[in-house]
């Protein structure tokens, strides 16, 4: 009896399950963050797979971590057809919500791969059966017949779709410079910001530097449509650069695998900015300023 207890889902099966699905719990929320771009989202997805894990007949499953993977895989396609509708209505640029990659290791230990903001921008215009096989692949190195079976298409499709996803995020992506200098190049961009040294900011920019600001129709002064160009974009900078940064501390922390400034008031942090450069200089400015996405980072 007590051996059919615990195969059943008795007190002993419930444990193991438990033990399993802690596990495998990092890499659920990676696969998950990854399509949604949501910490908060994924968070929820983990919650509900582990109570279909808790409930589901696992006498019947061989191979535990392959069922969790799909399940979680097939819920954020779900999860992300939605997603995408409701993002046709956001007021605003939308941004992915910024994870503390310092605070939780686990996100990236695997692979970095699809975890950068810029990545997870292009990986918006792919369907969601697109970014969960890019995601699959690229982040987690799942065999391209396992990919097939989560997402229920055949090996040569899902090989395809790689394919095309992956080349998309190599062409209309310039080629990163190294951490180290993403780190000056952020730090340098802070300075000029705040000092509102229109010469600096524009010489940091590439010519056709891209700023997004993110906060959701609710934050008073965050650019409802991005703003480019680099003698544009200092000019608005400069314009802001006193009221913004009064009584500013700025942190400096690791976002999505990035150098990222957190900034705060009374120990608070209201925005979270960070850069994409290439060599020609910064190409893209992102602001976190929507309050709902900042809950996963704190000074």
């Amino acid at each position: 009896m007590a051996v059919a207890d615990a195969e059943s889902g008795g007190p002993g099966g419930l444990e193991q399950a438990a033990e399993v699905f802690a596990g495998m719990r990092p890499r659920l929320f990676g696969i998950a963050y990854r399509m949604l771009g949501s910490a908060t989202e994924a968070e929820d997805l983990v919650q509900d797979v582990w109570l279909r894990w808790q409930g589901y007949d696992r006498t019947t499953v061989d191979n535990p971590a392959a069922f969790l993977a799909t399940t979680i895989t097939r819920l954020a396609i779900n999860a992300a057809q939605s997603a995408r509708a409701r993002r046709e209505t956001y007021v605003g640029p939308w941004l992915p919500e910024p994870v503390d990659t310092s605070a939780d290791p686990h996100l990236g230990a695997e692979r970095g791969e699809a975890l950068e903001f810029a990545v997870l921008l292009l990986l918006e215009r792919l369907s969601p059966t697109e970014r969960a096989a890019y995601v699959l692949r690229e982040a987690f190195e799942y065999p391209y017949r396992q990919i097939a079976d989560i997402i229920q298409l055949n090996e040569a499709a899902v090989r395809q779709l790689v394919s095309r996803a992956r080349k998309r995020v190599l062409v209309e992506r310039r080629a990163p410079v190294s951490r180290s200098e993403q780190r000056r190049l952020l730090a340098a961009f802070i300075t000029a910001a705040r000092s509102g040294d229109l010469k600096a900011l524009e010489e940091l920019f590439a010519e056709d530097v891209i700023s997004y600001s993110d906060g959701g129709g609710r934050v008073r002064g965050a650019s409802r449509i991005p703003v480019v160009g680099a003698s544009r974009l200092a000019k608005v900078i400069r314009a802001f650069s006193g009221s913004f940064w009064t009584g500013v501390e700025v942190a400096w922390a690791s976002t999505n695998g990035q150098p990222s400034a957190l900034l705060s008031r009374d120990g608070e942090v209201f925005a979270v900015i960070t850069v994409n450069a290439s060599e020609q200089g910064i190409d893209q400015v992102l602001w976190m300023l929507n309050p709902a996405k900042l809950t996963a980072v704190s000074v």
